[in-house]
């Protein structure tokens, strides 16, 4: 899911919220403003109504935003490094790299976002019951209410039994921890998810004839029957990538550049004959780092290639590829037998590896 508007970062992480946020903010408050509201609180005036719907849609957001970055927060005191969170039409999803490395790990993320939604829950409701005994039950109080109730709702269905749901998160820990098989306790977590998902959707096609809260259940059915088919295959993707060395996919004894070298003369003697995405810069046997030929591509001819020079890391031809896999997914990894450059991987060389792989894996979806 990618943002379509970043709104910035909180205690480090990157938040951002896609488009189909705009729906669910603007069907709460509707429905809020429009209905519920003026149905229970007569006589006010139609701002107030507007009002009240516009601040708790608001406030329902940021608690799901609450909710994701206590994901985020325990994923990184656990060693997970986390690359964003995005709120979207049903609910939000922490991006991490990588995978708990324990099942205590993974049931300490899991649980800490449902956690909070009841803590949010019993804060609202707290509130609203004071707001009652001190006299103020109107407009204000049912909103306080609604928002207690909809945490509570919001804790309840994440621990649902059934991936890619926190709840599932939570079974999957288990299982992990009683077989000892990351990968198995995969496949059964996502198993039931397919079939929570699916009864799921039958009851939203029932429902969805006399009411239109059928079509959210069928909603959530689809997303939960496509999410848990696609962690399943890349469940066994992974699997697949067990064990293969990074010399696998690297480029062997690649082609080099000195730092003088113009980019003119790079644009006119080695990329027409080299056609590769980053180069090796290479002096007197030191190496300095990468060039990208999309980099060179923008540059004044004149400018040397040294001073387009970018780090990347270095790795060993022996290491595993499962090891290096988030960081390759957008870096340039250079590959060496002792202090000799043997090898360049790229993201593209990555990408390459895994569409031959992902024809294999049943379920996993090949451009």
């Amino acid at each position: 899911m990618n943002d379509t508007l970043r709104l910035g970062r909180i205690g480090g992480v990157r938040v951002g919220v896609n488009w189909t946020v705009l729906v669910v903010f603007a069907l709460i408050t509707y429905g809020l403003a429009g209905e519920q509201l003026p149905r229970t609180y007569k006589g006010l005036h139609p701002v107030m109504y507007a009002l009240g719907g516009l601040l708790t849609a608001l406030a329902f957001l940021v608690s799901l935003l609450a909710h994701e970055l206590a994901h985020a927060i325990v994923a990184r005191r656990n060693g997970l490094t986390v690359t964003g969170i995005t709120l979207w039409l049903l609910g939000g999803v922490a991006k991490y790299e990588g995978e708990p490395p324990t099942p205590a790990a993974e049931m300490r993320i899991a649980g800490s976002g449902p956690l909070v939604s009841v803590l949010l829950a019993a804060g609202f409701g707290i509130a609203s019951a004071g707001l009652m005994i001190t006299g103020v039950d109107g407009l204000v109080s049912g909103c306080v209410t609604w928002l207690a109730v909809i945490n509570a709702l919001l804790a309840a269905f994440n621990v649902l039994p059934a991936a890619p749901l926190d709840g599932g998160r939570l079974v999957h820990a288990l299982l992990w921890r009683m077989s000892g098989d990351r990968l198995k306790a995969t496949l059964q977590t996502t198993q039931v998810g397919r079939a929570f998902g699916w009864v799921t959707m039958l009851t939203g096609f029932y429902l969805a004839m006399w009411t239109a809260d059928g079509l959210w259940l069928t909603l959530v059915g689809w997303f939960l029957i496509t999410a848990a088919g696609l962690e399943a295959a890349q469940a066994r993707l992974k699997a697949r990538l067990d064990g293969i060395p990074i010399r696998r996919i690297m480029t062997p004894d690649p082609f080099t550049v000195p730092s003088a070298m113009p980019v003119a003369e790079f644009l006119r003697e080695m990329l027409p004959r080299h056609r590769h995405a980053a180069y090796p810069v290479v002096d007197d046997g030191v190496v300095r780092g990468v060039v990208t030929a999309e980099r060179i591509r923008r540059e004044p001819p004149d400018t040397p290639v040294g001073a387009l020079v970018e780090d990347a890391e270095r790795t060993t031809a022996e290491t595993p590829l499962t090891e290096l896999l988030t960081r390759l997914s957008r870096e340039r990894l250079l590959v060496f037998d002792g202090d000799r450059l043997v090898g360049i991987v790229t993201p593209h060389d990555l990408t390459r590896e895994l569409e031959h792989l992902a024809r294999e894996v049943p379920g996993f979806p090949v451009r």
